[in-house]
């Protein structure tokens, strides 16, 4: 077993940088049970920390609140990697968007390369937009220039 990383690598540092789906776990205030979200306005603060941006009415806002451990599943230089930490809400409403989101922080606590042994990604998951290509090219920017005003 490979012993985690306290912070993120180069590879994974350039990787968030850029807008990527990511899985992020969180545990349900009202079950306990483990979930997953898909979310894509995330990138990389610094080596130690990740910021993202979510519907501030979402589960995944209470979830946090009730439970601030997170993981958070990257694909990332022909590998997938855990990242897991202790998310904050920074603030609850970001300035200049159109949309009600609230923009996360995580502290990193560790990083693990959770590939099995002998394989590797030989092509990531790639999203596709499936509403307006220009909205949503300006809405990403807006976020994006939010979360890193805040």
């Amino acid at each position: 077993m490979n012993e985690p990383m306290t912070e993120l690598n180069e590879v994974l540092f350039q990787t968030l940088q850029g807008q990527n789906m990511v899985l992020l776990g969180t545990i349900d205030a009202e079950t306990g049970a483990p979930v997953q979200h898909a979310i894509s306005w995330l990138y990389a603060h610094s080596a130690g920390q990740l910021r993202f941006a979510v519907d501030s009415r979402s589960r995944m806002i209470a979830n946090m609140t009730k439970s601030s451990q997170v993981s958070i599943v990257v694909f990332a230089g022909q590998s997938l990697y855990l990242i897991q930490g202790t998310a904050t809400v920074h603030e609850q409403l970001l300035a200049d968007v159109p949309l009600k989101l609230s923009c996360v922080d995580v502290d990193i606590h560790a990083v693990r390369d959770i590939m099995y042994y002998g394989s590797r990604i030989t092509a990531p998951p790639v999203c596709e937009k499936t509403y307006d290509e220009r909205a949503a090219a300006k809405l990403d920017g807006q976020v994006f220039d939010a979360m890193k005003k805040a």
